[in-house]
This record gives structure tokens, C-alpha cells and sequence, in this order.
């Protein structure tokens, strides 16, 4: 299952526009979306605007890619569970977003090799087609839900220079 989440702020139509056209193509493989209902009917999957934070786990875990807009909430859970990502950031010239934060998001990101990201409609298709005839599937980078011992020891170390300082 795909499950494709545009976060809760605003509708993201060029995302789930490209994705109704894509899924034709997808040998059957069902989708589920997370989204704000807009204008265009979806004619290939189910939306489900506001979704229970159990059904939202749900859809996710058993998802075997996440599709999302580049926000940060939806590509940290997916490296913390390992899970592939394909991101379409939300573009400023497209009025989905206050700025480009995503763009920046997204590129760096992909940079670090961490999520797949397109950059356009048809770019998403493509990737997407991609990644599902792939033989193993799987995440780009795992992350862990908690902070690494170096992390921890080195703000230890700062906070002992700090206080340190202090007496």
C-alpha cells in the first residue's frame, strides 16, 4: 500500500493531482490518503481529511512507501522506521506554502541521502513507478528516536565548560 499524507495545515492538489493520474499505472496497488479535500476529484484512491493519530499509525506502518509533502514531522517518522520516502515539496510560486522551506528541506535531505524527492508532477511519476519496481524496498537511512550517546556526552561537556564558568 502506498500512503500518501500532505500534513494538516493545507490542501495540496498538485501532490494528490499527480498521484490520481499515476495510480492507473500502479498494477493495482491500493493508495490511501491523508489530505484536504480541494476541487479536484480523486478518481483512484480514498481521502480521508482528519484521520485519528491510531488510524494515521496504522495507515503508515502498513504502508510500503510514504508520498508527502517535504514537512519535517512526516520525514523524521519515516526515517525513524525506516520507511521509503518520495517528497514533492509544497513551492512558494505555487501559493502551497508561506516560503520554500520544503524546497530547501527536501534538497538538503536528498543531499545527505536520506528520502527520494521529485521536484515536479511528472518527476513524481516517475520515481514512484521507480521505486515500486524495485525487488527490495526499503528506507534510505534509519534514524533513532533518541539522541546518540556522542550527542548526549558533548552537551554534557558543554554544559560542565558552562558551568564552569559560572562559579
Amino acid at each position: 500500500m502506498i500512503f500518501i499524507t500532505t500534513g494538516t495545515q493545507e490542501p495540496f492538489e498538485r501532490l494528490i493531482k499527480a498521484m490520481d493520474e499515476v495510480a492507473p499505472k500502479l498494477s493495482g496497488m491500493p493508495i490511501m490518503a491523508q489530505a484536504f479535500k480541494t476541487g479536484y476529484f480523486v478518481q483512484n484512491f480514498d481521502i480521508i481529511e482528519f484521520m485519528s493519530p491510531t488510524d494515521f499509525e496504522h495507515y503508515f506502518n502498513e504502508a510500503h512507501l510514504i508520498v508527502s509533502h517535504a514537512g519535517m514531522g512526516t520525514i523524521i517518522t519515516a526515517l525513524q522506521r525506516n520507511k521509503p520516502i518520495l517528497v514533492l515539496p509544497r513551492l512558494l510560486k505555487y501559493k502551497e506554502h508561506r516560503s520554500d522551506h520544503q524546497y530547501d528541506t527536501a534538497k538538503k535531505m536528498e543531499e545527505l541521502g536520506y528520502i527520494n524527492v521529485a521536484y515536479d508532477e511528472k518527476e513524481l511519476q516517475n520515481k514512484l513507478v521507480t521505486l515500486l519496481a524495485a525487488e527490495d524496498l526499503n528506507g534510505l537511512h534509519k534514524i533513532s528516536q533518541h539522541a546518540s550517546e556522542g550527542l548526549i556526552n558533548s552537551i554534557k561537556d558543554s554544559l560542565r565548560i558552562k558551568k564552569s564558568f559560572l562559579k
